[in-house]
């Protein structure tokens, strides 16, 4: 018995999810969007809007207790926990509500409220038991945190990002397993707000960064500020009663033994595609239990199957999730007709301070044979200086043969701001040369890109 029959189900209310309903709407009437928890996307929720309202509550903090740097001075600083915490509640709560609002707009028939599986390649059931038989789907169930089992034990003392933003107050201390965006986001933030935090990582990893100058660089700087080990010796994790005790190795090589109230596991995400049933597909699935895609029409195999977002766990990442729900929705819609979508220049933004921005090709990516690099150091950039917060390296590269601008990897202030001008400079197709001869005012940060493609198109000539 079929209950549903439409052309299009997309499986998912978040960011892709929303994205590939519109999209495929534009092609056909008949679609349906399915979502089983509630309605408010991961970045609005738990992820991007909340961890910068912490951020910006710690930004506050660090310029007050900073200020006597530049000759004023403020007294003495007091950080209201609840208040900051209150704070980003509220405005977490306002943005969910923009977000739920235009959710409902969608008309009532074309939404249904629960959680779906495959039992073959066109049909999907409910947990309540009702079919649904669409001729093609999308699957856009987004992630959630991946807590590894070393954690298991410390019960409600293991948090992740979505308990931090429940909480009405700040606590006095907080351990964080792994240094990627979200741990080096929320330790700093959390340090800079009065609390004590200390981070542990494995193999030397720190944020996105893959460029090991960069990477240096970063590692000075964030160790200078807070206790931050990427390559930890952790020899043990217990309950003790109401605090975690973390049994570590030191850098001088002692054995140490710390307590803190939590322990922010930062370890990463999962998609969300254990329960859809894909064994029933016939497609082909990776180590993830993710169906193999194409990333430029976002279909899987040869079924009439798209993926799009951090389900597909390959570019978690909001701007990504638009790219690829905007594919996924438009080639379901008009299915059997497949097309490559458009896809922006990769970006990658991380809001600690300094910043860190990966843009177009990351240093990984690239071959040492086809490319040139590009550098500058932000210790004596002037605008930099003016601001205190001449702290980075940026690095540029680029194709000697062409003379194209491939990608960059920003350690530096401002560097959301920067790595836009450099990811629409690649977007257009813009040489180096070309990039480099844009306007450029003085004194402001932009000159320090300037200075680091002067540096690539000199190395690109010689």
């Amino acid at each position: 018995m079929t209950d549903f029959e439409t052309d299009v189900a997309i499986i998912g209310a978040g960011s892709a999810g929303l994205r590939a309903y519109r999209a495929a709407a534009a092609q056909t009437k008949r679609v349906l969007l399915i979502e089983g928890g509630r309605y408010g996307t991961t970045c609005a929720s738990v992820g991007c809007m909340p961890s910068k309202l912490l951020i910006a509550a710690a930004d506050a903090a660090h310029r007050a207790q900073h200020a006597g740097d530049f000759g004023v001075h403020a007294g003495s600083l007091e950080i209201d926990g609840r208040a900051v915490m209150e704070r980003v509640r509220k405005l977490r709560d306002r943005f969910v509500g923009g977000v739920v609002s235009n959710t409902e707009k969608i008309p009532a028939a074309r939404r249904i409220h629960g959680y779906a599986r495959f039992e073959d390649p066109q049909t999907l059931r409910l947990e309540d038991g009702r079919r649904i038989r669409a001729a093609r789907t999308v699957i856009a169930t987004g992630s959630r945190p991946n807590v590894l089992p070393m954690f298991d034990g410390l019960g409600d003392r293991v948090v992740v990002n979505d308990d931090l933003f429940e909480w009405t107050d700040l606590p006095e201390s907080v351990v964080v397993f792994g240094p990627g965006v979200i741990g080096l986001e929320l330790g700093q933030a959390l340090h800079r707000l009065g609390v004590r935090v200390r981070i542990f990582g494995i193999g030397g990893l720190l944020g996105p960064l893959t460029d090991p100058r960069v990477k240096e660089a970063a590692e000075q700087i964030f160790g200078d500020e807070l206790a931050l080990d990427t390559d930890a010796q952790v020899e043990s994790l217990e309950r003790a009663g109401n605090a975690v005790a973390v049994r570590f190795v030191d850098r001088s090589g002692a054995t140490v033994e710390e307590r803190f109230d939590y322990l922010l596991a930062a370890t990463g995400r999962r998609p969300n595609v254990d329960q859809l049933g894909l064994e029933t597909t016939g497609l082909t699935l990776d180590e993830h239990g993710v169906p193999l895609f194409d990333r430029h029409t976002m279909q899987c195999g040869d079924q009439p199957i798209f993926i799009a977002g951090d389900a597909n766990h390959d570019s978690p990442v909001m701007p990504d999730a638009f790219d690829e729900g905007e594919i996924a929705g438009t080639n379901a819609g008009r299915y059997p007709k497949i097309e490559p979508g458009r896809r922006h220049c990769p970006m990658s933004i991380v809001f600690t301070e300094p910043q860190m921005a990966l843009i177009g090709a990351r240093y990984a990516d690239l071959s040492d044979s086809e490319c040139a690099i590009g550098e500058f150091d932000f210790s004596g950039q002037p605008r930099a200086m003016v601001m205190g917060e001449n702290r980075g390296i940026v690095r540029v590269y680029g194709r000697p043969t062409d003379g194209a601008l491939l990608g960059a990897e920003i350690l530096g202030p401002r560097a959301e701001h920067l790595g836009h001008l450099l990811a629409w400079a690649i977007d257009a197709g813009m040489t180096v040369e070309r990039t480099a001869d844009l306007p450029y005012y003085h004194p402001v940060l932009e000159t320090g890109i300037r200075n680091a493609l002067d540096d690539l198109n000199r190395k690109m000539k010689s």
